[in-house]
This record gives C-alpha cells, sequence and structure tokens, in this order.
C-alpha cells in the first residue's frame, strides 16, 4: 500500500462519520448550563482538524473532494431518513413512531448545516492553502490555527442565521447556540492542534 494512504482512508472515513453523526445529533437542542445548544456540537468541532489531517496528507484536491463527499452523504442520509419515517408501518408490529419523531429531518437544520458546512470547510482549504504556501513546513500549528479561527465563525453564523431564517429556533435560542458554538469550536482546535504532527503527506509518486 502506498506510504500514507491507510492514515488518509482512516481520517477520511472519521471525517465523514463525524460529518454525520453531527448532523443526526443537530436535530436535538439541549440546554447545558442554562445555554441551549445544538447537540452536533459534541462532535463537529472536530471535523475542523480532520479535514485539515486530509488536506496534510491527500492535498486540497483530497479535502475537497472529500468536503463535497460529505455533503452528499448527508443529504442522502436525510432523504433516506425521511422516506422511511413516512413509510407505513407494519400494523403488527405496531406504530413504531418513535424513529419519526427522533430521526424524521428537521429540514431547515438539515439545509443550513449542508450549506454550513460545505462553506466554511472551503474556506478552511483555502486559508490552509494560502498558510502552507507562505509558511511551508514552519510552524504547522498555525495551520489548523489560523484556518480554523476564520472557518469556525463563518460555519456558526451561516448554520444558527439559515436556521432562524427557515423558523427552527427563536433568535433568543439563536444567539445562545452562535456563541456557545463558537467556544466550544474554538476550545476544540486547540486542543486537536497536535494530531497536524502525527500525519505524513501520501508521496505524489509512488513505484
Amino acid at each position: 500500500m502506498i506510504p500514507g494512504l491507510r492514515t488518509l482512508l482512516i481520517v477520511a472515513g472519521a471525517y465523514v462519520a463525524a460529518q454525520m453523526v453531527s448532523d443526526i445529533s443537530s436535530l436535538r437542542i439541549v440546554g447545558v448550563g442554562g445555554w441551549a445548544v445544538d447537540a452536533g456540537t459534541i462532535v463537529y468541532p472536530f471535523t475542523f482538524t480532520l479535514r485539515d489531517l486530509i488536506h496534510k496528507v491527500g492535498g486540497p484536491s483530497a479535502a475537497r473532494t472529500l468536503i463535497g463527499v460529505a455533503a452528499v452523504v448527508n443529504l442522502a442520509m436525510a432523504l433516506v431518513f425521511w422516506v422511511v419515517s413516512e413509510l407505513p408501518a407494519d400494523p403488527i408490529t405496531g406504530p413504531q413512531s418513535e424513529f419519526g419523531m427522533v430521526l424524521a429531518p428537521v429540514w431547515g437544520i438539515v439545509i443550513a448545516s449542508i450549506v454550513a458546512e460545505v462553506v466554511a470547510e472551503l474556506i478552511d482549504t483555502d486559508v490552509y492553502t494560502r498558510w502552507q504556501r507562505r509558511m511551508g513546513e514552519r510552524a504547522q500549528w498555525g495551520r489548523v490555527l489560523v484556518s480554523n479561527a476564520v472557518s469556525i465563525p463563518v460555519d456558526s453564523v451561516i448554520f444558527v442565521g439559515l436556521a432562524t431564517l427557515f423558523g427552527v429556533f427563536p433568535a433568543a435560542v439563536a444567539w445562545s447556540i452562535l456563541g456557545v458554538n463558537i467556544v466550544v469550536k474554538g476550545a476544540v482546535t486547540l486542543l486537536s492542534i497536535p494530531w497536524i504532527y502525527w500525519v505524513k503527506p501520501v508521496p505524489l509518486h509512488h513505484p
């Protein structure tokens, strides 16, 4: 196997999985310490640094490809959940209404999540690329810190703005979610900075 390819596959799988789990979790708004928080915040912040790892291992093309794949997978997942929740339940088994109550998509959140993810992650890719061209292999921690510092607020503002526009939650809740999202994502970024040193790029040429 090409050196680094196994790492790329693992990180890519983790990225798509984290996107899916966070989008499902975002359907629930929870209260933490008196603040309203979309539950996707538990997992989603890690996707920014996972994207940075994909970028380092596979390059910007791999990063952009995974961003698109994750968006398509999340949309397909929402469509499948919607179809399954609309299908009639087996009368012998019972109504099974819990599935629809939990997993039927809230389309305002689905659209807001996907749009925010794509725009923010593409911005993250661009900022990372600019930093890498300027700094080379020096200060790799800066790739993560600077790219996430730009993309995280963009992601949070787009998600909360669109979800509020679609009437998913009131403005008071929106401000709470926005603030907590940015703080938590920023904290996760700081904790995950060492990850960038744990992976190596896939060689461009392999015999």
